[in-house]
């Protein structure tokens, strides 16, 4: 098996993706933004669709429960986001952005943009085509 071209594959992803997160980090950090990687996913899901159930929240970041859990405790804090009790179900809640929230979003949009397209440096529309559409089939392929 050790020549298997798709172990290969699945390691570059793995690590790239690694990469990606890695490298956004350390900008967020130099750069001051106050929040991670992590915090910065969960604030533009909440920006797009607005009020959404953790749970929702969780399965749209590609974060498990706990995981999520700890991140809006942690937005919740610094006042970016507040929970209320989900209107059709009494032991969940819904996450929404708070004003405070939204200015952060808007305050660190152009900033973000600007270090993900540190990633396609030396790269071509036609390499962005190929790329979205493989990692798309990759996906559907594993859709669960």
């Amino acid at each position: 098996m050790q020549n298997d071209p798709f172990s290969t594959y699945f390691f570059l992803l793995d690590r790239t993706a690694k990469r990606v997160k890695q490298f956004s980090q350390i900008q967020f950090n130099a750069l001051r933004f106050d929040i991670t990687v992590d915090q910065w996913t969960v604030l533009k899901n909440l920006k797009m669709y607005a009020d959404m159930a953790q749970r929702e929240l969780a399965e749209c970041c590609g974060k498990d429960q706990p995981t999520l859990t700890r991140i809006v405790d942690l937005l919740e804090k610094k006042g970016l986001v507040a929970r209320r009790v989900h209107p059709a179900d009494r032991r969940s809640f819904v996450v929404h952005l708070t004003e405070k929230g939204e200015q952060k979003i808007t305050e660190l949009a152009e900033p973000v943009a600007k270090i993900r397209v540190k990633a396609w440096d030396n790269l071509n529309e036609s390499d962005f085509e190929h790329l979205k559409r493989i990692l798309d089939t990759i996906y559907d392929n594993l859709t669960i």
